[in-house]
């Protein structure tokens, strides 16, 4: 949002700039980076593909090797390493799940430091169902009371965050930004050259 901030500076707004910020992080909370969902996709994918192959050829060498019990007790082993290595990963994935929905709950939180924030947490108390966290809400509330300072303040006032930006249809006696920015300029040239009363 880099080009924001310097359109807003370059209009004479930069001191708006925090709020609009904050409207679009408002707006968009939640919002699941692309890279990230591809990554998580791909790596289901990735594993599941692995995985079939390895059923595939279990179940080929099984009816070849009828009647040869020491191959039996081997694919035996291997269909018991394959069912540990496939519990493992579902773990693994679960596990990167639960991290990633509770470090963007905590972000929508207004936490200012997600690392201290989950150090006072009892992550045994906190389930992933679906993509809901359950149990956490509690926690947050309790904390916000006890630990106030590890969240940032509720903003009052303010333009309404992005969503109003710029807008003729913010209500009467609002004016849009280019009516605010023509106004503006006519008070500084106004004040600038006095022949122009």
């Amino acid at each position: 949002m880099n080009w924001l901030k310097e359109l807003l500076e370059k209009l004479g707004l930069a001191d708006k700039y925090e709020d609009i910020k904050a409207g679009v992080e408002t707006n968009y909370k939640g919002y699941v980076p692309k890279e990230r969902f591809d990554e998580i996709n791909d790596q289901k994918k990735e594993y599941k593909k692995m995985l079939d192959e390895r059923t595939t050829q279990l179940e080929e060498l099984k009816g070849k090797a009828q009647g040869n019990e020491e191959l039996l007790n081997k694919i035996k082993g291997l269909e018991e390493t394959n069912a540990k290595t496939a519990a493992d990963y579902e773990k693994k994935i679960a596990d990167q799940s639960f991290s990633f929905a509770l470090e963007s709950a905590l972000k929508d939180g207004k936490v200012k430091n997600t690392k201290a924030v989950k150090a006072l947490l009892d992550l045994e108390g906190i389930k992933l169902d679906g993509d809901k966290l359950t149990g956490l809400d509690e926690q947050i509330s309790k904390l916000k009371e006890s630990d106030s300072y590890l969240f940032e303040a509720e903003r009052s006032g303010g333009t309404g965050g992005a969503g109003n930006f710029g807008r003729k249809d913010q209500g009467a006696g609002k004016e849009s930004l280019g009516e605010r920015l023509a106004k503006q300029n006519q008070q500084s040239q106004a004040t600038e050259n006095p022949y122009f009363k």
